[in-house]
């Protein structure tokens, strides 16, 4: 390999590492933004992206948006599973192909990061959820129970 690839290539693999590279401590945070092409959409709080962090240098990744749980997709509850069927598909809409990543830190089950995310519109997705009544606030403790009582049924 040329001496500028190699050039090239260490310098971008540590930007990327340092992008997205899970911090020292849980208040760290890359501020960003970041732009982010979405690549899918998981579930009715997190997405699949590419992030572009250089010219030519795009990193695959999976970002929980900040401060928000939907429903689960795979719950035993029908109800539940109605319900993130429906956040899912409205994530989808707001979301669009482009987004801006901010506020970047680890998230607590890793293989992700967690982020405050905000469409090519400028309209910020969790307080968008939020008030289309498909996700709740969530600040990392306990998650509450989406089914109603006498509801939970075996997944089908």
């Amino acid at each position: 390999m040329n001496r500028f690839i190699l050039g090239f290539l260490a310098p971008a693999a540590l930007l990327a590492a340092t992008v997205f590279a899970c911090p020292a401590s849980a208040e760290e945070v890359l501020s960003g933004p970041v732009q982010a092409a979405v690549t899918r959409v998981i579930d009715g709080d997190t997405l699949a992206v590419e992030a572009h962090l250089w010219p030519g240098l795009v990193l695959s990744q999976n970002v929980r948006i900040r401060g928000i749980d939907a429903p689960e997709l795979h719950s035993t509850c029908a109800a539940e599973r109605a319900m993130a069927a429906a956040a899912r598909d409205r994530l989808t809409l707001l979301v669009g192909e482009a987004i801006s990543l901010q506020h970047i830190g680890d998230d607590k089950y890793g293989g992700r990061v967690d982020a405050d995310v905000v469409n090519a519109l400028g309209t910020d997705i969790k307080a968008a959820m939020i008030a289309a009544g498909l996700v709740r606030a969530y600040n990392g403790g306990t998650r509450g129970d989406w089914c109603p009582v006498g509801s939970i049924e075996t997944a089908k």
